[in-house]
């Protein structure tokens, strides 16, 4: 299956990929194209559209697009509903942010300082969010993380 998005990806649109590979289309591949392009190119190309505007695994209220992924497809792993917390925490404002987003905007924001292009910084930052399940699913009481 195809997804697609905007280019230039920090954190909910490489944690969503993350996700996506993961736990809902393992065999996924992903495009990255400027924002007016998203809606054209999906429709073209039969991928699906996520964290642009108005999309359904997009915002919503103060969900970022990987709650609305984790919500579309029944995603109920108590870890990964932390990690949904903090991705929202670094993506957005929430009114109640988790403390560990701070750290993660930082992170994203400095791979892509690093001159990455998309497919780098995911290829580059999904072991962060390797790590970060895996303490997600130590401070939920889970145990080993799911490889």
């Amino acid at each position: 299956m195809k997804w697609i998005t905007r280019e230039k990806v920090k954190v909910d649109r490489v944690a969503c990929p993350w996700l996506i590979k993961k736990f809902v289309d393992p065999e996924a591949e992903f495009l990255f194209v400027p924002v007016a392009q998203v809606t054209a190119r999906a429709e073209e190309l039969g991928a699906t559209p996520f964290d642009i505007e108005g999309c359904e695994l997009g915002h919503h209220g103060e969900d970022v697009s990987f709650n609305s992924i984790l919500k579309k497809y029944k995603l109920t792993d108590p870890a990964l509903l932390l990690l949904g917390e903090i991705v929202r925490a670094a993506d957005s404002r929430p009114s109640n942010p988790h403390r560990a987003g701070e750290g993660l905007r930082w992170i994203a924001h400095g791979f892509s300082a690093l001159g990455f292009n998309d497919h780098e910084i995911l290829n580059s930052e999904f072991i962060v969010y390797d790590a970060l399940y895996a303490e997600c699913r130590r401070q939920v009481g889970i145990g080993e993380a799911r490889r």
